[in-house]
């Protein structure tokens, strides 16, 4: 009899007539002498189910739970970075094509990833033996890396132009018959902490074409009239951003990803080998007691930012200076920054007037990720994401965190 019942309840919960039943809250689970299963009406005596002209019917509430309630999540229930994406896009906050380049760039990082972890095993630590265009040694996995990320864009078929800080200039993707979206990316930053083990990462931002400006092209001799064009779709403020990430490479394997509706964080889930939801809308506390600059370079700088230094190093009437950490990986720091609060900074010194990172590359998705969580990146008198970029490798101070921290700078150096 109770397999009948099951098999019955079954139906009536699964049939097409079940809307009617759901919406009795709580109803009740009446079972007859001719063993028929039914809902009893809520308004009869006793709920309609014992004594009155029916007879021999046995009777049990079930309880519904209230629509305002919030359902808790399974133990096992996961979100995974695709069917994060899946979602964004039922949503209309980002189309099919977008939804696909992200998922290449999830790819690359996975790639990457199991390469940064092999990396002394399968001889990919030390000097490639090249030099990049920003002049810089470039590592073995700085090479490989730059691959990986390259032929996972030009095989999703979405892209139309990338630019990478290891290229000299930005290419078209021939392979692509559909889509149109301009990727940068820094494939490996911080690399020369690949051969201690320490924390590296992907830097990638997005943008959609812009075909203004072609008439300064020309004045190029050395570039084709493709190269020419790239460079103009390429050279775009932060504020055109439409989506901007980083993947960190460390003790867990971490995929930031923005698309302007907040900052959500992806934990790479090595028994799955899938990205999994593990951070929502992440926002910046708006001051930090954390600064990480390469005071190494403290001598070359101008008397205002020492003086904005020595501010920090200074107990105050709390006793407590701020605390020092700097690991020598944009990626790695700005994490840290990006939790826990503080500032960032790379300025410029008398070595380098316009400070090391590169703007398309490195400044503007940082800067873009930390706005989304309520922080503010700024070359030290103005917003990162307005810079117009009149270079492809152009370099720029940054100053990054925490509102309160980088509005504290900017009246250091103003």
């Amino acid at each position: 009899m109770v397999a009948a019942i099951s098999a019955t309840w079954s139906q009536l919960l699964f049939s097409s007539s079940r809307s009617s039943i759901s919406r009795l809250s709580p109803f009740h689970l009446c079972v007859s002498d001719a063993k028929k299963l039914f809902a009893c009406p809520a308004t009869s005596k006793s709920h309609g189910c014992t004594g009155g002209s029916t007879t021999g019917i046995r009777c049990s509430t079930v309880g519904t739970e209230p629509a305002t309630e919030t359902k808790k999540k399974g133990g096992y229930e996961i979100q995974t970075l695709t069917s994060w994406l899946l979602k964004q896009e039922q949503t209309g906050n980002i189309d099919a094509e977008l939804t696909i380049v992200i998922s290449s760039i999830s790819m690359a990082c996975k790639q990457i990833a199991a390469l940064v972890q092999r990396a002394s095993i399968s001889n990919l630590t030390g000097v490639q033996g090249a030099v990049n265009v920003q002049g810089e040694d470039q590592k073995k996995l700085d090479v490989v890396s730059n691959e990986v990320f390259s032929n996972c864009l030009k095989s999703s078929g979405r892209t139309g132009i990338i630019a990478s800080e290891e290229e000299d200039v930005p290419v078209a993707v021939e392979e692509s018959f559909s889509g149109n979206y301009i990727v940068v990316f820094d494939p490996l930053d911080g690399s020369s902490n690949i051969d201690a083990a320490v924390s590296t990462g992907s830097i990638f931002g997005i943008y959609s074409p812009n075909d203004e400006c072609l008439a300064d092209a020309g004045d190029d001799s050395t570039l084709d009239q493709v190269e020419q064009r790239c460079v103009v779709s390429v050279c775009q403020p932060g504020s055109n951003l439409l989506a901007a990430g980083y993947c960190m490479y460390s003790s867990s394997v971490i995929f930031v990803l923005s698309i302007g509706k907040g900052v959500f964080a992806f934990t790479l889930d090595p028994m799955y080998g899938e990205f999994v939801l593990t951070q929502e809308n992440i926002q910046i506390p708006k001051s930090g007691k954390i600064y990480a600059f390469n005071e190494g370079n403290y001598q070359l700088w101008d008397d205002k930012l020492k003086k904005y230094i020595d501010d920090l190093k200074d107990p105050g009437p709390t006793g407590k200076p701020y605390s020092a950490r700097y690991i020598g990986s944009l990626v790695g720091d700005f994490h840290r920054t990006l939790l826990y609060g503080g500032i960032y900074g790379y300025p410029r010194d008398k070595k380098s007037k316009n400070g090391k990172l590169r703007l398309l590359y490195e400044c503007a998705p940082m800067s873009f990720i930390v706005e989304q969580a309520g922080g503010k990146g700024s070359d030290g008198h103005q917003r990162i994401l307005d810079i117009e970029p009149v270079e492809i490798h152009q370099r720029v101070p940054l100053y990054i965190g925490s509102l309160e921290e980088v509005e504290k700078l900017e009246k250091f150096l103003a």
